[in-house]
């Protein structure tokens, strides 16, 4: 059967590749796992961006402004 007049040749390709599926996952999850700890951290535990803090109070400066669309 053709595609697009292309011959179908029986190349594998998953299979020789599997090494380097497996390389990338491991990569992802040391990856993962080193930013987890950095977080966890005494120097960014207090830091704003930081994921992990519970925002629970609103800030008393900040003035929530309403959002009105389309606006007026």
């Amino acid at each position: 059967m053709t595609f697009f007049g292309m011959k179908k040749f029986p190349t594998p390709v998953a299979k020789p590749m599997a090494p380097f599926f497996v390389a990338g996952l491991v990569i992802l999850y040391g990856v993962n796992s080193f930013a987890n700890v950095l977080m966890d951290s005494d120097e960014f535990k207090n830091d704003q961006r930081n994921p992990n803090i519970k925002n629970t109070k609103p800030q008393k400066d900040h003035q929530g402004a309403e959002l009105r669309f389309p606006p007026e």
